[in-house]
């Protein structure tokens, strides 16, 4: 039996393309378990403030904080990196792109994806962080001072998430060369986010670990729940024997 014809997300009948709905939200829910349920160990045993996991934890932010106060233009970069990835810039860059791919590219509703999964997984960082109430790491001659729970890292989440959102975001309208640079660039930075928090002894390493897992989970579920998984091409590269657009679609097109 022939599989249903559907919409793709620049708005091309593709052959059974995308799985239904049900589908899809099955998918998401799966992925966001998957990860939710060993983050959620990981809270407890951190918690409980004994074990093997929390003595490296320990032992890595007093190493790394070392050699975060051994170099004075270490250090001062280190507290630049922390104010520039700060939760309201990144996620202004992020809205500011969403904007502009709506504009220019008339893709409306896969922007407005990117701004509300982004805005809804920063928030749930902050649940997070209340549900296991983790202190922060205690530093003699601390680096850097942050206030409230440490597990999972704030930083670190909105990182993943916002790296994660940017690359699917744009990635239907970038040829091969820039999507592998997009690719490799946000995934640098937001190594280098987590890096500089366990560096400035702001979050332990498995604070760090759980922001990554999180931000990166919750933003590819919402993806998948959104669109299923595989990204639109853009109708410029589409292939000559691909079906035609259907009439009356600028919006599908996000």
């Amino acid at each position: 039996m022939a599989l249903p014809a559907t919409s793709d997300d620049a708005g091309r009948r593709v052959p059974g393309h995308h799985p239904d709905r049900r589908q899809r939200l099955l998918r998401a829910t799966g992925l966001a378990a998957a990860v939710g349920a060993p983050v959620t160990v990981l809270a407890a045993v951190v918690r409980s403030e004994a074990g093997p996991i929390v003595e490296l934890d320990r032992a890595a932010i007093v190493a790394a904080t070392d050699v975060g106060r051994s170099d004075p233009a270490l250090h001062e970069a280190l507290l630049i990196w922390q104010t520039a990835f700060q939760a309201k810039w990144v996620n202004l860059v992020v809205g500011l792109v969403a904007v502009w791919a709506w504009r220019r590219h008339g893709m409306r509703t896969r922007a407005l994806w990117a701004i509300v999964t982004l805005l809804v997984t920063w928030n749930l960082g902050l649940v997070f962080k209340h549900l296991v109430q983790r202190a922060r790491p205690v530093v003699e001659d601390a680096l850097t001072h942050a206030p409230g729970w440490s597990f999972p890292s704030g930083h670190a989440m909105n990182a993943a998430s916002a790296g994660v959102i940017l690359v699917l975001l744009v990635w239907p309208i970038l040829g091969r060369g820039g999507r592998i640079a997009i690719t490799t660039a946000v995934t640098a930075a937001v190594l280098l986010t987590g890096v500089d928090r366990v560096m400035l002894g702001a979050h332990y390493p498995s604070d760090v670990v759980a922001g990554f897992a999180l931000g990166a989970a919750m933003s590819a579920a919402a993806y998948i729940g959104y669109v299923g998984l595989h990204p639109a091409v853009p109708p410029h590269q589409e292939p000559h024997h691909a079906h035609p657009p259907i009439p009356h679609t600028r919006e599908a097109a996000s």
